[in-house]
């Protein structure tokens, strides 16, 4: 996928937290190498925590690990995923 076509989540963005969720429509998830975890999937028994995909609300897709450009105010996340073109 072309880093262009990417979508971009700026993970500390409220407004980004709300439309983006896990698969189970939690909001408390994170990124953690190179997938995701959410805690209150991983605070049911029998439900493992761990996920590669966003749902993202408003278009009702699931977007692969490597379809997002996840963005902190630092830079991005997963630099080696989430490099974009001309950038140390």
């Amino acid at each position: 996928m072309l880093e262009d076509e990417k979508k971009t989540v700026r993970i500390e963005d409220r407004h980004d937290r709300w439309r983006f969720t896990c698969p189970r429509n939690h909001r408390s998830w994170e990124p953690t190498n190179h997938h995701f975890w959410c805690s209150k999937c991983a605070s049911v028994e029998g439900v493992d925590g761990v996920f590669d995909e966003l749902r993202d609300k408003r278009s009702g897709d699931l977007l692969q690990r490597d379809e997002v450009l996840l963005l902190t105010p630092a830079g991005p996340y997963d630099r080696d995923l989430d490099k974009r073109e001309g950038s140390a």
